[in-house]
């Protein structure tokens, strides 16, 4: 069952420069860290002190930028891509800005941005990257972080200044009809060890492209909720499009598909078992790499009956997350989520299949537009030291309107 939304008044979002993001609401942040749940916060007088700032900043969108961009060869190129917080900023700027396979792209649709947390320096990653990459950005913030974060993300030095956790579009061309559709969160952001205020949202805007309109979307559905949950949410998006009028549509991000309900690590470990019974080689070669045969099937069939193709802009069967059980800071991070005694279970499993694993969570979809070359999938691997830029893979697409 979806949780209560609370902030949600788009109604009254403001667009606008960054600071109106700012607040004091840090503040608070203590006595917040006290409460359990939302339900216990909408009873909570607290509530009335932060209602105010947390409505602004959790319907608000940032939107800056006056690049218009010089339309390059007769298609269209975007960029999905989970950049994790922002948190190698230096390499990601560096792949967005110099490899060739993701430099100079008409659009990029974002997902995972900080602005103003300590584990990515408490820099505004949208605004930065937009900046050094001299195109147009919208961002929209999802939570305030009530905590550095989760896994080794809580021992890194220093405070959060703003403490906002987002999601991003940047654009060669201008960015017009900028908005954000809210999510119900499928677990309770405020029970567990990482607290948070807010919902995830899904950012809309229409791209003045010389080739044409074209409407995009950036998803990020949520990671600890039931497959039924992300159907969920898929649906409000397309159900919001569905009111707009129409455009060629491009819908992309990280959809976390998984295929597992990890709304409780009960219904994980669950799920993980029944994984085990069909077969550790099984689920990694058919099922994790092909969440829409199966276990996120339902999702990807209503895509397909209300007209978006998602078959021909993926390249699928690919993993864009990998899973490596040597992974100190992956285990460390499941570990806030899994119990402890789980961990010989899942290494056995994983090393069933050679100790790493690939499943695609991250997706485009389409409608009014046809690809003119392969998708691709692209691992942007490390920085000079090995460090991964992200835990995820970025995807590109090239296309044209229908």
């Amino acid at each position: 069952m979806p949780f209560e939304i609370l902030f949600d008044e788009p109604h009254n979002a403001q667009i606008g420069p960054p600071e109106i993001l700012d607040h004091q609401l840090n503040q608070y942040f203590a006595d917040l860290l006290k409460i359990e749940s939302t339900r216990e916060l909408a009873a909570s007088p607290i509530l009335e002190k932060v209602r105010d700032d947390a409505t602004r900043i959790l319907n608000a969108v940032v939107v800056s930028g006056n690049s218009k961009g010089l339309a390059e060869g007769g298609s269209i190129s975007a960029v999905a891509w989970n950049i994790e917080r922002g948190i190698v900023f230096a390499g990601i700027k560096d792949a967005l800005t110099g490899d060739p396979r993701l430099a100079a792209k008409d659009l990029y649709l974002l997902t995972e941005l900080d602005h103003g947390m300590a584990r990515s320096g408490n820099r505004f990653v949208a605004g930065e990257l937009a900046e050094a990459m001299g195109v147009n950005y919208a961002f929209a913030p999802v939570y305030i972080a009530l905590q550095k974060g989760s896994g080794v993300e809580s021992a890194v030095e220093g405070e959060n200044t703003l403490s906002i956790h987002g999601l991003a579009m940047l654009s060669k061309f201008p960015l017009k009809n900028v908005h954000a559709v809210a999510l119900p969160n499928g677990k309770d952001k405020m029970w567990g060890k990482e607290k948070r205020l807010g919902h995830l949202r899904a950012l809309v805007a229409d791209i003045e492209h010389p080739l044409g309109t074209f409407r995009a979307v950036t998803v990020h559905l949520d990671a600890h909720c039931s497959r039924a949950h992300r159907r969920l949410q898929m649906k409000i998006i397309l159900d919001h499009l569905d009111t707009l009028p129409q455009l060629p549509t491009l819908i992309g991000g990280d959809w976390n598909t998984t295929g597992f309900n990890s709304q409780s690590s009960t219904r994980a470990i669950m799920g993980y078992w029944r994984r085990v019974f069909m077969g550790p080689k099984n689920v990694a070669q058919n099922h994790l790499p092909h969440p829409e045969r199966f276990f996120e099937r339902p999702m990807f069939n209503d895509l397909e009956r209300r007209g978006w193709n998602f078959r021909e802009l993926n390249q699928l069967g690919v993993g864009t997350l990998h899973y490596d059980v040597g992974s100190i800071e992956k285990n460390t991070n499941l570990r806030d989520w899994v119990p402890e005694w789980c961990f010989p279970f899942i290494f056995w499993a994983a090393n069933r299949v050679g100790g790493k694993v690939s499943g695609r969570l991250d997706w485009f979809a389409g409608r009014g537009i046809r690809t003119v070359a392969p998708p691709q999938t692209i691992g942007v691997s490390t920085t000079a030291d090995g460090t991964p830029l992200s835990d995820h893979d970025a995807i590109t697409l090239d296309f044209v309107i229908k």
